[in-house]
């Protein structure tokens, strides 16, 4: 089986930004904060949706069945409309609970309010998903905590991203996952 490889997904969910009340920050955010760390050529595919839990998991799906890696910005916190992560757990195989726990312990420091956020990560098959706010210092930040661990995880979900740099290296013997 070969790596999945190809653009990297940012999606912002947002009614605003969607019906073009709002600029986007959050999206140009997470690729300004990826693409030095990319080190080879790779495309961004952005889209945006509103806060509809049946078109966020219609894009999240369309996404994963091209990306390795989905990005999303906005819909975490408690408001009415934040559905961003009911619609990722609908859609993932597996969700990974410990990237919303080191955005939210790493945040907290600086904001206290950071326990509210539901920013979460998932697999749908080979694809990993990442839900992070939509604040721009706040995709910094959880980007930051967080991008350590992200390549090792779209390597064994079965996907690349290419050549990265300021990332962990694998604790596996390449060929050699943790279940072997």
């Amino acid at each position: 089986m070969s790596a999945k490889f190809g653009p990297i997904g940012v999606m912002t969910v947002s009614d605003r930004v969607f019906q073009g009340e709002y600029e986007d920050l959050g999206g140009p955010a997470v690729c300004q904060w990826l693409r030095p760390r990319l080190l080879d050529p790779i495309e961004f595919e952005q889209v945006t949706v509103p806060d509809e839990l049946d078109q966020v998991c219609e894009s999240l799906n369309d996404m994963a069945t091209r990306c390795a890696l989905v990005v999303t910005t906005g819909g975490t916190g408690i408001g009415p409309r934040d559905i961003t992560p009911e619609a990722m757990t609908l859609c993932c195989d597996r969700i990974l609970p410990g990237f919303g726990e080191k955005m939210r312990a790493d945040s907290w420091e600086a904001v206290p309010t950071a326990i509210l956020s539901r920013a979460a990560a998932g697999l749908i098959d080979s694809c990993l998903v990442i839900n992070l706010p939509g604040n721009p210092k706040a995709v910094d930040e959880c980007l930051e905590a967080i991008w350590p661990a992200i390549p090792h995880a779209v390597e064994i979900a079965g996907g690349s991203i290419g050549k990265i740099k300021d990332a962990a290296e694998s604790p596996h013997p390449h060929g050699e996952s943790s279940s072997s």
